[in-house]
């Protein structure tokens, strides 16, 4: 059995009380805290506002919302090795609603699943290589990882993490 690695997540959430442009304040969430008795679908991918990630795969899981929930998916998230900051400002631009958005701006929890990856060569830094698991109480019961995971990769696949491919496999 493989776990969801145990990692702290930086979080913005929206508070009421606070006033102006900006009513959020930081929050500290668990692996657990987030994901504990919830079946899930997890996609990780190498960055916010990126061509295949803003046009392809944060856009048709969004779409196939209700058809994963229809399979008993609790939620859906997208990760990527982003701060709070740029993973909000890119759900707004993209109109999502559906997907909740998970920064893993120290690379964590991409480094626990083993899919941090080296993108300097693109000028990218450490990335997440594009991903998508299915997890049932932590636990995780689906890998879709792209092929060709290695350092300085100068593809970028796409086809096994998509929510069509995803959901086929729940």
């Amino acid at each position: 059995m493989k776990f969801l690695p145990d990692v702290m997540f930086y979080m913005r959430e929206r508070d009421e009380s606070i006033e102006g442009d900006n009513p959020f304040k930081w929050v500290y969430k668990t692996t657990k805290d987030i994901f504990a008795g919830k079946k899930v679908v997890i996609f990780g991918l190498p960055g916010a506002f990126t061509p295949t990630c803003s046009n392809s795969q944060l856009p048709g899981y969004e779409e196939m919302y209700d058809e994963f929930t229809a399979q008993g998916i609790d939620e859906i998230w997208c990760t990527s090795v982003n701060d709070s900051f740029v993973m909000y400002q890119w759900a707004k631009a993209q109109g999502v609603e559906n997907v909740k958005m998970l920064p893993d701006g120290n690379g964590e929890f991409a480094e626990g699943l083993g899919m941090l990856i080296n993108k300097r060569n693109l000028g990218f830094g450490v990335r997440s290589w594009r991903y998508a698991l299915v997890a049932d109480d932590m636990e995780i019961v689906n890998m879709f990882e792209e092929e060709g995971y290695m350092q300085n990769c100068p593809t970028d696949p796409y086809e096994v993490s998509s929510p069509e491919n995803v959901l086929n496999n729940i």
